[in-house]
């Protein structure tokens, strides 16, 4: 994202944040067209220029018809007709202008507004994923962006066009007949009751059809996600009919909306038709007596088509505006979210890290009502030195392993790298410096070669290379059809997990990291895989830095320092004979896991 791009998205987010009300939602969308305010501007010229034009006809009938036809004249006949054709050309022009500038405009809003959305979840924390469901996070970017689209596109003009349309109709009608005109105005407090009824009753409604599709679009994205476990226990079934239940759901919400528009819109054109057939029978009596001529008439009937028309398109763009200001106020609830974890205005850029650990009474709680993951830990890894962490499941390992890549902050204490509070530095001179080996491989679609430059995106073919060979990945990708260049799929589907797993051992090691964080790293592989492994790893740890946690006995028997955790608390710390010898929480598991490797 460019900077241009970063500093209008902060802004737009600042704006937002700043606004509060019901003002709130138009001031956001009004955020969002600023950047192209010129355009915007042009636009209503040519909206203005084209809704005279198309409020001329009306007052040009009644001059050709009283002025022209009626006393003969066919000089002035001639005038009106030119007119005609001028004012046709006029309303073909503007519109064509206008078509094409709400086109352009309205793409760019939804473009950008896509891009502040996406470059705004870079910057919110772990914690807020682990909260929201990928679904319906993708929702927001997706189905009520799109839902925008119609508002800003189509929604914009129809508001100005069809308020200009109903003013200046007023006005003509007012000029042409101003008894007349009273008359036609006595519809405006029914229209008026019925259109704040319908506001208020469609609000709801609307609010809850986004709600739905975004329900169903993250249950799609789970259950795809998951197929293959939905396959294994036979439950296609179950899914199908919960799937269905969720659109049943979706289709009542979206009913609501239905009848509300069903009851609502044929009841303006019913009133619209009344008036129009009381203005005939009341202007023709009038007419008859002389009271009023036939191209007055003629002009008024004509013109309360432009009457009724704006006020029925103004009521109809209230349920464009309904599911735009719901979809509108979801994506703002979303650019709402604040980084839980954000750099201080003074952090520093990490230089190049030794790669010292320490952890000073460090607690952790992943809410503040829960219980301590992490509880008064106090540790110091030198630089250089590998530290495997063991411990049951729930032990805290995997917490550990995240305060010290920074995704979150201790509850208590402090964490130093280099005698540097994290919290004083600058995350991503952190993170740039880290290499991180998860259990389960993520890998994105695309190529072993994208994947593996991943966090190097520079590196040389010959440096991908040499440090595949290093970890012991290089053969298997050179046996593949299309070696390095060969497509993995999504999340890597295409590879064994035993592969997946070679591939980001090479991805750490190509990023140089100075503090390597293996958590559980081997326990997908097969003993074969896990052998090849461990000779990259005496290459991958050599002068790092690493927290290892492993089950596997060949790698904690390596690691220069075990640290054996139990409820968040450190139970015992030493070297792999020291912690034998002592027979006491290390011995145990030692006795454990040897006892399951033999069996095995």
């Amino acid at each position: 994202m460019t900077d241009q791009r970063l500093s209008r998205r902060d802004d737009l987010v600042r704006r937002w944040r700043a606004t509060s009300g019901r003002g709130r939602k138009l001031r956001g969308l009004l955020e969002l067209l600023r950047p192209y305010r010129a355009r915007t501007a042009l636009m209503f010229v040519m909206l203005i220029a084209g809704t005279a034009a198309a409020l001329a006809p009306p007052p040009l009938a009644k001059v050709a018809i009283d002025d022209g036809i009626v006393p003969g004249d066919t000089g002035t006949l001639n005038v009106v007709v030119v007119a005609f054709i001028v004012s046709a050309l006029v309303y073909w022009a503007a519109t064509w202008a206008q078509t094409y500038l709400v086109g352009w405009i309205g793409q760019r809003v939804l473009q950008d507004l896509r891009i502040q959305l996406f470059g705004h979840l870079q910057t919110l924390s772990i914690g807020f994923y682990s909260r929201r469901q990928a679904g319906v996070i993708i929702s927001r970017l997706t189905n009520d962006v799109q839902a925008l689209d119609q508002l800003v596109s189509d929604g914009i003009v129809t508001l100005f066009g069809s308020s200009l349309t109903l003013l200046g109709t007023a006005a003509i009608l007012v000029v042409l007949d101003w008894q007349l005109a009273l008359l036609t105005f006595l519809v405006f407090p029914v229209l008026g009751i019925g259109s704040f009824a319908f506001r208020i009753i469609s609000a709801d409604a609307y609010r809850a059809t986004r709600e739905k599709v975004a329900q169903i679009t993250a249950y799609l994205q789970e259950t795809l996600s998951g197929v293959r476990v939905v396959r294994v226990f036979a439950q296609e079934g179950r899914h199908e009919r919960v799937f269905s239940d969720r659109n049943e759901e979706n289709r009542a919400a979206n009913m609501t909306t239905v009848n509300l528009n069903a009851a609502y819109f044929p009841s303006v054109e019913l009133l619209s038709s009344l008036v129009t057939a009381g203005i005939l029978l009341y202007g023709g009596l009038q007419a008859i007596q002389g009271e009023v001529t036939i191209g007055v008439l003629v002009a008024f009937i004509a013109a309360l088509n432009n009457f009724f028309d704006p006020i029925q398109q103004l009521s109809q763009l209230y349920t464009t505006y309904q599911a735009g200001m719901a979809a509108l106020d979801k994506i703002f609830e979303l650019l709402d979210e604040e980084p839980e974890l954000s750099d201080r205005p003074d952090a520093i850029a990490l230089p190049r890290l030794r790669g010292e650990l320490v952890f000073e009474d460090v607690s952790f709680a992943y809410s503040p009502e829960g219980e301590k993951a992490l509880d008064g830990i106090d540790l110091r890894v030198p630089e250089g030195q590998t530290v495997a962490l063991v411990g049951s499941t729930g032990a805290g390992k995997s917490t550990f392993a995240k305060l010290v890549a920074r995704f979150y902050d201790p509850t208590e204490g402090r964490i130093l790298v280099d005698g540097h509070d994290l919290r004083d530095v600058q995350a991503r001179s952190l993170r740039e410096q880290m290499g991180i080996v998860p259990q389960e491989a993520f890998l994105f679609s695309g190529t072993i070669l994208e994947n593996l430059a991943f966090g190097r995106p520079d590196a040389t073919l010959g440096e991908v290379e040499a440090a595949a060979q290093a970890v012991g990945a290089h053969d298997f990708i050179a046996a593949l059809e299309h070696g390095y260049e060969t497509e993995v799929g999504e999340r890597g589907i295409q590879l064994s997990a035993g592969q997946r797993q070679l591939v980001a051992f090479t991805r750490a090691l190509i990023s140089d990291p100075r503090v390597l964080v293996l958590d559980e790293a081997t326990s997908n592989v097969d003993i074969h895989t896990e052998t090849r492994i461990e000779q990259g790893m005496r290459r991958l740890l050599a002068d790092r830095t690493a927290i290892v946690i492993a089950h596997r006995l060949s790698t904690i028997r390596g690691a220069g320092h075990i640290v054996v955790l139990d409820h968040g608390r450190i139970m015992e710390q030493g070297t792999h004979d020291e912690l034998l010898a002592a027979e006491g929480a290390y011995w145990r598991l030692y006795r454990d896991w040897a006892e399951q490797a033999a069996a095995a």
